[in-house]
């Protein structure tokens, strides 16, 4: 047992605060050890969603900015100061800033059309192969490299003075500082793997000034102590801090995994991976179009993007929010439908219908919607045991067991058929593993102890449980 975890009655309690931000809600999660435990309370949540726009979907970052805000002001609400505060998000996408530090509008989501595409041009500087080597980093359209190629054709680069990831510029609106945080960076396909650092030729042959990035800082760095008209806003004032500011990093932060885990971070993405101390970017890991972003410690995730939760999020913003989750999640456990699809097919990254876009792929456009349901459990899970085989071959690990986080893991027919289609001991228990992941390295920096020994703790404090 670490000493400081051994608590006298009538002690203080220390309080770090999380900022949890995804594609569609953010949450502000405090959290604190009490009796050897840690425990989380959550106290503020808000809508996020990308906007239509003439420029295609973009993020309203002056709302995510002002709800980070709202939030941090419920903890003086509630007489609870946080001593230190951390944000994390999805990754990939980011904000340009002039010579005034204002931003060069619109803030572009991955989701939007424009980039669709850009690698396979012609004059496009790069190689998938060549970036592979450097990143270690799994092609998709919407990467980082690609929409900062988009900016510098159409000349939204020539104006920048300043490059930062959301979560950086959200920890830059707090305190006036700007960092680029490692974890985040690393899912640009820009940061070099080996040197852990922005890679000068990549940013070179994309005509980019390498001037507007900063040099990348680990998590637990401080950013910076909230600014006067923050503190103002807020009613206190503390110290923001570096989490893994990628989500998915700090998901996998909290899980306490061993040579023998596997990982699924359930949410927008079903993101599954395992955790290693060196990139694999091999021509094997490169044909799987498998990633090696970046993790606590300098560790690597090993890892694969399944679109996961949007596909169900999508069909029931389709039937206008009809049913609930458990309701859908019924209605699929009673068809005998089985079928499988590709789930990371082009076509479901953002159809105008995901019903009709799902039925297509299943080859029947007049799919009852338990079955549509249906067949998205079995291809997701279907997706999860062949991520396993190829993992398993090309990083020569054994899996023996599936830690399943974040708000996903709740579903118990997905669980279940995990289990099912993977062969493997599936467990569960961490719903809020991003934030608990986002406080753990607050935690670290704090008590001056280390991944396995906040893992440890977290081991102890949740009902953490093979289904």
């Amino acid at each position: 047992m670490v000493l400081w975890l051994v608590e006298k009655e009538g002690c203080t309690l220390t309080y770090y605060l999380a900022i949890d931000i995804g594609a569609s809600s953010g949450r502000h999660i405090l959290g604190s050890i009490a009796d050897g435990k840690l425990v989380l309370e959550e106290i503020y949540r808000f809508e996020n969603g990308m906007q239509n726009s003439e420029n295609g979907l973009v993020w309203d970052i002056e709302h995510l900015t002002s709800e980070v805000i709202n939030g941090i002001a419920k903890c003086s609400e509630i007489g609870k100061i946080p001593s230190s505060v951390a944000i994390d998000t999805w990754g990939v996408d980011y904000v340009l800033l002039d010579g005034e530090k204002q931003v060069i509008s619109p803030v572009y989501a991955y989701r939007n059309s424009r980039h669709a595409g850009v690698q396979k041009l012609a004059d496009f500087p790069l190689t998938f192969e060549e970036l592979y080597k450097k990143t270690g980093i799994q092609h998709f359209d919407f990467n980082t490299v690609y929409q900062l190629y988009c900016d510098a054709k159409c000349g939204r680069t020539d104006k920048a003075k300043h490059f930062l990831m959301i979560p950086d510029y959200l920890s830059y609106r707090l305190t006036g500082v700007m960092k680029n945080e490692y974890t985040i960076a690393s899912t640009s396909a820009m940061a070099n793997a080996t040197t852990k650092e922005w890679d000068g030729e990549i940013i070179e042959k994309l005509g980019i000034n390498k001037d507007i990035f900063l040099p990348l800082s680990a998590p637990g760095e401080v950013v910076g102590d909230f600014t006067e008209e923050v503190a103002k806003k807020v009613g206190f004032s503390s110290t923001v801090i570096l989490a893994p500011s990628h989500d998915t990093a700090s998901a996998v932060a909290a899980c306490p995994l061993n040579d023998k885990s596997a990982f699924i971070s359930s949410g927008t993405w079903s993101i599954f991976g395992t955790e290693n101390t060196y990139a694999v970017t091999s021509d094997a890991a490169m044909e799987e179009n498998f990633s090696n972003e970046g993790g606590i410690e300098y560790r690597f995730r090993f890892l694969k993007n399944i679109m996961g939760m949007w596909l169900f999020q999508s069909v029931r913003r389709n039937l206008d929010k009809k049913y609930t989750y458990d309701e859908m999640m019924q209605m699929a456990m009673e068809s005998r439908f089985d079928k499988t699809i590709n789930v990371n097919d082009r076509s479901l990254v953002a159809p105008e219908s995901m019903i009709k876009a799902v039925n297509k792929l299943a080859g029947d456009e007049n799919l009852p919607i338990g079955d549509t349901l249906s067949c998205l459990y079995h291809s997701l899970a279907s997706m999860y045991a062949n991520c396993v085989s190829a993992a398993e071959k090309i990083a020569g690990k054994s899996i023996d067991n599936i830690f399943i986080v974040g708000g996903g893991s709740k579903d118990a027919y997905l669980n279940s058929l995990t289990k099912k289609y993977t062969g493997k001991k599936v467990v569960i228990g961490l719903s809020e593993a991003t934030a608990t992941g986002n406080l753990a390295s607050q935690i670290m920096r704090d008590k001056g102890i280390g991944i396995d020994d906040v893992r440890e703790i977290i081991k102890n404090s949740f009902n953490i449980r093979e289904i």
